[in-house]
Formats: structure tokens, C-alpha cells, sequence
């Protein structure tokens, strides 16, 4: 070719999604992929020399709550997504009908990161939703007349460019002591159905049994926390096996989310979910307000973490890239680095290290891999990247430890 703007020269590229994995160049041209091959010649106005790095499409975080200084758990996606390679982030619920507006109005289309959203069956969304656990702190299903199915599915149909989908939480917590659940659950199946876009479940201390959610899920449809170890968990306590219900749902397609969080990644968890061969589908963050400086930290930390695990390299940047791209129908346009695509690119090098990295139970694992975001452009543009504070937090598991008597998995089951 010619000439281009940027050239990525050098880097071991690994798209899954165009089934490359090896040493290529990347040329960008007008925000856009030009070309990826071995040895592109030409002028570039912009070289990045990638020798010994890892080249990726840019990362699509499925699961992150993004309406910065609006609700709690907000956070600044330029910040703790972009600036780390994540360039689209898929909001999980943050807002519901009677303030998606203002979500889009002042996140969707303000911040340089792709914002793509699951709308919450709650009218809120989550304006005044906290963490769980917090009687004084009101749900966004403690009352009934905030859960309305016609309004979803009105709000979805109005803003089908950036809505992929429905989301719920399904706590006791945050839907009067439980009581709201099931009655909650069936509203948010209805408006999914009627979109037919998918429905993301939270399903943790919840009143709804595992033979309901993710039993009675569908294809396509996301459960989100899947390694947690709090009541409601996808491993038996007593065999230490995936539970039936949950086998069945994935037999029958439903998709599996870590959805890290600040309560819902247990290494005990993964490690018995892993080693039964079942493995998430996509390496969602949960990234907020009380997660962004631990124990998540940002998606290179979590795709970390799965690493450790023993999921190979590709399959990270998998799950990390089509595969939550393909969950909310967008495979065609993101999380790839097929020639005509928006040039959404990451590069990461992969540090040697031997340190420990704690779950969100404050357990820890000695990791020897660290992936580490060294570079990213957004259609073609540049964007600083940023550091994560260091880990472990010594804040963040000593505040996560008042949840340890609640578990029903935790390193004591192995």
C-alpha cells in the first residue's frame, strides 16, 4: 500500500474473530483498518513499533456501569476502560426508561469510549442503587411500580442503535427482602422477548431458584457473575459440580459472564467451575465506582486473572473481544480487525511476574503472567493510557472481608 496514518509493525496480532494469530502489521487509514498482513510496506505519518507485544482488536468490556457522577456506582470509561484497551463498554443497567436520556445525553454521547447499553427493567435503572446488603439504601425493585415492561420495551425501540438488551438484578437485597424477585424476573423475560434482544441476569442471594435462572433462560441470554460463591452460586456446595440447571442452561445456549465485580469473581469458585471445563463466555469487568482501584482494577487485571486460570492466551483476547461483541449482535463491526472496520486496536505486552492478586473475597493467587496495556486507538485516534493503582489493595480486601461468613464456596472447600 501506498501510504497510511498509523502502522502497527512487527506485533504478534491475535484477532479471533479473522482467525489470525501471528507476527503482522496493522495500517490504519481515515479511522479505519486498511490492511493487516506480514511486511506492509508504505509511508506511515504514524509508526508503533510492536516487537515482542500482543496486538488485539480493541477490548468490548459486556459488563460495566458508566454514568459517571450520576449514579454511585458510576466511573469515567476515557478513563478506566479506554485508557486501558477497553474501547467499547456495554453499560449494565445503570439507567432504565425514565433516565436513559439523560445517560445518552451525557455518557453515550460525550465519551470518546463506544458506549453500547443493556437497558434495566427498572424505571431508575440504578439512580439511587448502591451495592446490596444496605437496608437504608433503596432497590430499584423494592416497589413494583418501578418495574414496567411497556416502557422498557418503548425506550429500547427509540435508541435501537446503542440498546442491546435488557438487564436485571436479582438480589433480596434490593428487591423488598425478596419479595419483588420472581414478579421482576418474568417482567424483565417479557420486554426481552418482545425486543428480542437478550436479557442479562445478576442472580446472587436471590429468591429465584437456579431451575428458573439461568434454567429457564434462552439462547443468547447472559448470566452475568458466574464465579461467585455467595448463595445462588453455580457450584454445589456439597459435590463441588456445576449445578444442573446451570449445565443445562449452557447446553441450551445462554451465555456465561465473569462480571467480576466487588463480590462476584471467588478464585475457589472458578477453580472448581474451570476444572469441570466450564469456562466463561466473556470476561465482563463489572467495572464501578467500587471496583475501579480493586479488587477488578480494569479488563487487562480481570483477563489476567482467567490466564492464571488456564485459559490460553487467544482464548482471552476470545472472550474478550467477539465473543462479547457477538453477544449484543455487533460481531460485524467490533471486536475485530477485519479490513473496513472502525480502527479499534489495543496493544498489551505480557509481563513475567510473581506476585499475588486477590479475588473479591480478599483470597489470593500467585499469578506469573500480567497482561498490560501499552498502547490504544479509537477509530484511528490515540488515547493516553493509564495505570491502575497498585495491587493487592490492602483497603479493598480488608473491606471485602465482612462478607467471608456469607460464602458458601471459599478456599476452606477445596
Amino acid at each position: 500500500m501506498n501510504s497510511c496514518d498509523v502502522l502497527i509493525k512487527n506485533g504478534r496480532v491475535i484477532d479471533p474473530a479473522n482467525n489470525v494469530d501471528g507476527r503482522c502489521d496493522v495500517a490504519i487509514s481515515s479511522g479505519r483498518i486498511a490492511k493487516v498482513a506480514a511486511g506492509i510496506e508504505g509511508d506511515a505519518a504514524e509508526v508503533f513499533d510492536a516487537d515482542g507485544l500482543i496486538v488485539t482488536p480493541g477490548l468490548v468490556d459486556l459488563h460495566a456501569h458508566v454514568y459517571d457522577k450520576v449514579i454511585p456506582l458510576g466511573i469515567d470509561p476515557d478513563h478506566y476502560c479506554l485508557g486501558r484497551g477497553t474501547t467499547t463498554v456495554v453499560d449494565a443497567g445503570s439507567a432504565g426508561a425514565d433516565n436513559f436520556a439523560g445517560f445518552r445525553a451525557f455518557a453515550i454521547d460525550r465519551c470518546r469510549t463506544r458506549i453500547l447499553g443493556f437497558l434495566n427493567i427498572s424505571r431508575m435503572g440504578l439512580a439511587c442503587s448502591g451495592l446490596g446488603g444496605d437496608s437504608n439504601v433503596p432497590g430499584e425493585l423494592d416497589l413494583m411500580k418501578f418495574v414496567n415492561t411497556e416502557h422498557c420495551v418503548d425506550c429500547i425501540e427509540m435508541n435501537r442503535d446503542v440498546l442491546v438488551g435488557v438487564k436485571i438484578r436479582l438480589s433480596n437485597s434490593i428487591a423488598d427482602n425478596g419479595r419483588n424477585e420472581q414478579a421482576s424476573f418474568e417482567l424483565a423475560v417479557e420486554a426481552a422477548r418482545a425486543t428480542k434482544l437478550p436479557l442479562m441476569t445478576h442472580h446472587s442471594f436471590s429468591a429465584v431458584p437456579l431451575e428458573d435462572c439461568p434454567g429457564n433462560m434462552v439462547a443468547g441470554d447472559v448470566y452475568t457473575h458466574c464465579f461467585h460463591g455467595f448463595p445462588s452460586t453455580i457450584i454445589n456446595p456439597d459435590t463441588k459440580e456445576i449445578e444442573v440447571p446451570v449445565q443445562r442452561a449452557r447446553d441450551n445456549g445462554v451465555l456465561f459472564d465473569i462480571g467480576m465485580g466487588q463480590g462476584s469473581f471467588n478464585w475457589t469458585a472458578a477453580e472448581f467451575a474451570t476444572r469441570a471445563g466450564f469456562w466463561p463466555d466473556a470476561i465482563g469487568t463489572d467495572l464501578h465506582a467500587g471496583t475501579c482501584e480493586g479488587p477488578t482494577y480494569d479488563m487487562p487485571t480481570a483477563m489476567s486473572r482467567i490466564l492464571h486460570l488456564g485459559m490460553p492466551l487467544p482464548e482471552v483476547i476470545r472472550c474478550s473481544t467477539v465473543e462479547p461483541a457477538r453477544a449484543v449482535g455487533w460481531d460485524d463491526r467490533i471486536g475485530t480487525l477485519g479490513q473496513g472496520r472502525d480502527a479499534d486496536v489495543a496493544v498489551f505486552a505480557i509481563e513475567a511476574v510473581d506476585m499475588d492478586l486477590e479475588d473479591c473475597q480478599s483470597q489470593m493467587r500467585r499469578i506469573s503472567q500480567l497482561l498490560v496495556p501499552k498502547a490504544v486507538w479509537r477509530a484511528g485516534e490515540p488515547a493516553a493510557i493509564t495505570k491502575p493503582r497498585a495491587f493487592p489493595n490492602a483497603e479493598t480486601i480488608e473491606a471485602q472481608k465482612i462478607w467471608w461468613p456469607r460464602l458458601l464456596i471459599r478456599d476452606e472447600s477445596l
